[in-house]
């Protein structure tokens, strides 16, 4: 009788090699999003100061007058437990690795740490404070990531407007908002509204209407020569050596955008910072 081998994975899926030579080669931007998510992780380990609680998006602790308005960067690099951050940081990897070297390390520092951050942040406190009155706490990196496929999804519109389901044809671009329902009835304590929000801000993007809020190529080209960013920093990513041009394309495979399907915008309650589950 032949002696039987163990099964295994295949190793393309799982080889080592493989993972460690995709970690090495991501960007510094996409790096220093994957810090300060581990960062903001380990510090929830601690009593003294509740870092959910002090970043968070809360609509009524946030203010021009006020202040609070930290929550409006903060909330994308905070998160309510292990699976949580896990898999929301799994399914931006590989979109934010993309976005930066499409647009530039500089170019994406700006637009993170302003408009594409903010704008769907100011979006929610809109519509939870303002219109319906509530005051439901959320953060989470799935913003970013339904605001990315949401862009991805304009573009993929562009080149292929319509893919069919038992002969009815369905526009493309809807497949971001499905996923977002999908998402919000498989797992609970997701913030449907949080993510509808990054998915309008994504499409404006991907359809162009706010790209002059990024900063124009001709100051970031002055500012890396002045500082020899490209020279002096590891993995930057110089505004003339970006893989696709500014405005370039996207991940469009099934296996990326299946990334996408992580835990999403966390609803935080007031007792410890916990992700509200089913009751």
């Amino acid at each position: 009788m032949a002696q039987s081998t163990p099964l295994s994975l295949p190793t393309a899926l799982v080889s080592p090699a493989r993972i460690r030579s995709y970690v090495l080669r991501l960007p510094l931007f996409t790096r220093i999003t994957i810090l300060l998510i581990l960062l903001f992780y380990v510090l929830e380990f601690q009593s003294v100061w509740s870092v959910v609680n002090w970043g968070s998006l809360k609509p009524s602790v946030i203010g021009i007058f006020t202040g609070g308005m930290h929550r409006l960067n903060t909330y994308i690099f905070i998160h309510t437990g292990f699976l949580h951050m896990f898999f929301n940081t799994l399914a931006l990897v590989p979109l934010m690795e993309r976005f930066e070297k499409e647009c530039g390390t500089l170019t994406s520092i700006a637009l993170w740490a302003g408009p594409l951050a903010t704008i769907p942040g100011g979006l929610y406190i809109l519509v939870e404070r303002g219109i319906w009155g509530g005051d439901t706490a959320i953060c989470g990196a799935s913003g970013p990531v339904f605001l990315l496929v949401a862009s991805e999804g304009v573009r993929s519109w562009r080149a292929n407007p319509f893919f069919e389901i038992s002969g009815v044809k369905v526009p493309t671009w809807i497949t971001p908002i499905v996923l977002a329902v999908v998402t919000a009835i498989l797992i609970p304590g997701t913030s449907l509204l949080g993510h509808v929000c990054a998915l309008a801000v994504g499409y404006l993007w991907g359809l162009g209407y706010i790209r002059f809020l990024a900063p124009p190529d001709k100051v970031i080209r002055w500012i890396e020569g002045k500082l020899n960013l490209l020279g002096r920093v590891p993995h930057y990513v110089s505004v003339d050596q970006k893989t696709y041009g500014r405005y370039g394309v996207l991940p469009t495979s099934a296996n990326e955008q299946a990334h996408a399907n992580g835990i999403g915008l966390g609803w935080v309650g007031t007792n410890g910072g916990q992700r509200l589950g089913s009751s």
